[in-house]
């Protein structure tokens, strides 16, 4: 019952094979199922506990073999056994690359130079790095050709390819990544179920100060155009974030909410605009107008000129 695989190389490689089969087929999110479920810490205790008990077993099936053997069985299954493992293919391949001399046939390629009995050998180049040298000149000739001879493309566009590839993958990347929005990059959300979701926030943690409506109560109403600290998305979502005016203001939420939890609020408050609440507020702050906005041309008619008529008539 020899084998070539000795046991502390069987037990690990089999244990971690189905440690990594337990991973992949567990659906544990973004923790390893080993930490999400600890169960499994049992399971792969229990596996690894068979694994030496099979070990022990085959041992010991081995010992009790042995002994219903011969003297002479005995004495050529140990010989066998004690045998070390040589990688034949490997060592023939090391000389091929390398066609290193054995010291013994050392005098073969020995130069007449002696320098205080110091001789020099006539070794030849390893093949490895010959094949290596080869293979750079091929890379340089095929580089020559495609790059300064036919002009495929060069650094700029290979750089202006790689930074448009790179701006479609964060924007693939954002859209799975919500979270990473801030006041600087926060847009207004459009989508129903983002609008869905700030209403609930909104529902949640707002009416008590702004009414369910909207229309102010302890806070200030966000149905009309008067704003305290700014309207639009960007402003609305930073004061949510970072809060009110200090002392009087809305508490800053950017430790309870997550950003996008933050964008989807402020994207509900801006729909609220206009809306007519049963209570209104009264305004607070100023009118707030988007600097990003077209500019709307307004055309003045030019005042009708008066045409007075210069003949006076005379009544006698």
């Amino acid at each position: 019952m020899s084998t070539r695989t000795p046991w502390w190389i069987r037990i690990p490689v089999i244990f971690f094979l189905i440690f990594g089969l337990m991973e992949y087929f567990i659906d544990s999110g973004n923790k390893p199922a080993i930490i999400e479920y600890p169960i499994t810490q049992f399971f792969l205790l229990l596996v690894l506990m068979i694994l030496i008990a099979i070990e022990l077993i085959l041992k010991a099936i081995e010992n009790v073999m042995l002994q219903t053997l011969s003297e002479e069985a005995k004495a050529r299954y140990l010989e066998t056994k004690s045998e070390k493992r040589e990688w034949k293919w490997a060592k023939n391949l090391y000389k091929r690359l390398t066609k290193t001399k054995e010291i013994e046939a050392e005098n073969e390629i020995i130069m007449d130079h002696n320098y205080d009995g110091i001789r020099e050998l006539d070794n030849v180049l390893p093949p490895w790095w010959v094949y290596l040298f080869y293979a750079t000149i091929v890379f340089a000739v095929v580089y020559m050709v495609r790059f300064h001879v036919i002009g495929e493309y060069d650094q700029a566009l290979e750089y202006e390819q790689e930074v448009a590839a790179a701006k479609i993958a964060i924007e693939e990347y954002k859209k799975t990544a919500k979270d990473l929005v801030d006041v600087n990059t926060v847009e207004f959300l459009s989508d129903a179920s983002d609008l869905s979701a700030g209403e609930k926030i909104f529902t949640t943690n707002c009416v008590v100060c702004h009414m369910a409506d909207g229309g102010g109560g302890i806070g200030p109403n966000l149905t009309d155009e008067y704003w305290i600290l700014g309207g639009g998305i960007k402003n609305v979502f930073n004061t949510i974030s970072e809060g009110g005016r200090d002392g009087k203001g809305m508490v800053a939420w950017k430790q309870s909410l997550k950003p996008a939890e933050m964008a989807q609020v402020a994207s509900y408050v801006l729909t609220l605009g206009g809306t007519t609440p049963a209570n209104p507020k009264a305004a607070e702050g100023e009118i707030w107008i988007d600097p990003d906005a077209p500019a709307v041309e307004e055309s003045e008619e030019a005042p009708m000129e008066q045409v007075s008529d210069s003949t006076d008539v005379a009544m006698n």
